[in-house]
């Protein structure tokens, strides 16, 4: 695992002390690797298809694109580039449903192991809540922010112990989750609702139990996204993000987190590409930062685990050379580079900086001993397959789907219910419409509605423009009641007019945050909020139960102020029942 303040002493080539079976595994599985091999083992790509020997065209054109006319499939991927890492997305048709996915890491996993006989690392980002990768009828988790306002980190265990044991079944061995970083920035647009809580303690405690719950059912898990990227607003996927606090704000507020997560033996670690001045002067990217990487990652928090890049296509270092994002990458300490604009010019840029001693074979072996440690230590050398019984048996399971339900249950958190709106009486034809953001949440909601006996009937506005809402206006003055959902309306003045104008009908309404919770403070007049923290299903049945009788036990897991900061509105813990006023 990954080592925390107690760190195992290594020998200078880099292996482990001591002779342990895992030492010696990954000390003979070394012995064998050519140099291509080895950095090969270096590098998490992506690939297109629903199985390793794709035939279909669309699939084979992409791969031809993005490496080569020889590389049309996962396999001949493996074969020439022997990454040492694969990660699944929805957009590379790589998560069809679980069967499907179980049969491609099988096959990534057979052509692996012909190649150099090295299981290959399978990745993807399932947080839960907005970033969810895995296709149904996988259980699905309500997101971080909303197992933040049940107040149990019990559930932080449990949700991820659920996601680790499908991602098994299904041959994914990774997961790039959970994210760490300390929401203390309400206009954050990386975080958000997937940042558990804006209190590092808060942060270091579910975060923890998360790392927990994955690993002990067979998942690395990776704490996100180092040094933390609670404070900026701009996300480094889309733009250049900074973080402005000073060292020892960092050092008492975003870095806890992390320190908790070595503490319960997180398998790897995602710096990402923010600027961080007080840590590095320089303002280079922590991503590619010595200081931030090596200084104070593995000297101050002698952290020997993996280190594994955030994606270095994004767009907060598309104005650096390729091959200098790679090779600052390799000599800041990362170990696995994820997703690079160009992977064989990247590969390339490696192994010619190899030969010519910029980077020594030595700095290459480090790197490649603690991947394959981690390999070893999952036990992929032994058991790199799934089976369809697996899938079966353990994906979506009805405990699972419980235990998400649960989570997402206790996560609605209501704030304000003044005019005594809610509850909304089940089985009595009220007509409610329904509202706002969210091109499927919107009509999801309406039929779990009409299923408990209401007449509910769907709008959808998105960010809505005059006319739009006008027309929502005249069909809320024709219903007894409105549920208008929000998504992070704070950043989105058409979705504040649209909630403004159906205030202003005297009609009831009911606002439902489906997003962060800081919304209320761009509409205080709203007399009925709740916030659900989540649009997927799982959160869109809670919202439903919750409008019609379900007692609302969340809390706020963070504070909600005014839109200039100076004041608070709904200090952390705020939430009411229905039987409660405070």
């Amino acid at each position: 695992m990954g080592a925390g303040p107690g760190a195992v002493a290594h020998r200078d080539d880099g292996g482990r002390a001591g002779g342990d079976p895992v030492d010696r595994r990954v000390r003979a599985a070394m012995a064998g690797m050519t140099l291509a091999e080895k950095i090969g083992q270096m590098f998490v790509l992506q690939v297109n298809g629903d199985t390793a020997t794709t035939t279909n065209q669309t699939d084979v054109a992409a791969n031809q694109a993005l490496y080569g006319s020889d590389v049309r499939n996962g396999a001949e991927l493996l074969a020439k580039f022997h990454p040492g890492g694969i990660i699944y997305f929805t957009q590379t048709n790589n998560l069809n449903n679980p069967q499907q996915v179980a049969l491609l890491s099988n096959g990534l996993q057979r052509a692996a192991l012909a190649d150099d006989g090295v299981p290959v690392q399978i990745s993807t980002d399932q947080e839960g809540g907005v970033v969810t990768r895995i296709p149904p009828p996988s259980a699905i988790s309500p997101g971080n922010m909303a197992i933040g306002a049940t107040f149990d980190r019990g559930l932080s265990y449990s949700t991820a112990a659920s996601t680790g044991r499908q991602l098994r079944a299904m041959g994914i061995n990774m997961d790039h989750a959970p994210v760490v970083d300390v929401n203390t920035n309400p206009r954050n647009t990386a975080d958000g609702t997937r940042a558990f809580s804006d209190r590092s303690e808060v942060v270091s405690a579910f975060g923890a139990a998360a790392v927990l719950g994955y690993q002990e059912n067979g998942v690395a898990a990776t704490a996100k996204h180092f040094p933390g990227l609670g404070s900026s607003e701009a996300n480094p996927d889309t733009g250049i993000a900074v973080v402005n606090e000073t060292r020892e704000e960092i050092l008492r507020t975003d870095i806890p987190p992390f320190r908790a997560a070595i503490a319960a033996g997180v398998k790897s670690i995602m710096p990402t590409a923010v600027i961080v001045p007080a840590l590095d002067p320089t303002r280079t990217p922590a991503i590619l930062s010595k200081p931030i990487i090596t200084g104070l990652l593995r000297d101050t928090l002698r952290y020997d685990g993996v280190i594994v890049t955030d994606a270095l296509r994004a767009d907060a270092l598309k104005d650096i050379p390729q091959d200098q994002v790679i090779l600052g990458a390799i000599r800041a300490g990362n170990d696995e580079l994820l997703l690079p604009t160009d992977p064989p010019a990247a590969i390339a840029t490696v192994t010619g900086a190899v030969r010519d001693g910029t980077i020594s074979r030595h700095r290459i072996d480090e790197s490649v001993y603690r991947i394959l440690r981690l390999k070893a230590e999952l036990g992929l050398f032994d058991h790199p397959f799934t089976t369809s019984q697996a899938v079966d048996s353990r994906v979506g399971t009805a405990a699972d789907q419980q235990t998400m339900a649960t989570a997402a249950q206790r996560s609605m958190t209501l704030l304000k219910n003044q005019a005594g709106v809610l509850p909304l009486p089940a089985n009595s034809g009220r007509h409610v419409l329904v509202t706002g953001w969210g091109f499927n949440g919107v009509p999801s909601l309406a039929d779990k509605l009409s299923a408990k006996g209401l007449v509910a009937t769907p709008m959808w506005t998105g960010s809505p423009d005059p006319q739009t809402i006008a027309q929502v206006v005249a069909a809320a003055g024709a219903s007894d009641v409105t549920v208008v959902l929000t998504n992070n309306a704070w950043g989105d003045v058409t979705q504040q007019n649209l909630v403004n104008a159906l205030l202003a009908t005297g009609k009831p309404v009911v606002t439902v945050a489906v997003g962060g919770p800081y919304d209320i403070a761009y509409f205080p007049s709203a007399p009925t909020y709740l916030a659900a923290y989540g649009y997927r299903d799982v959160s869109l049945a809670a919202i439903a139960d919750t409008l019609v009788g379900a007692e609302p036990t969340g809390r706020l897991p963070v504070t909600i102020r005014t839109p200039d900061g100076g004041t608070v509105l709904f200090p952390f813990g705020s939430g009411m029942g229905y039987h409660s006023q405070g």
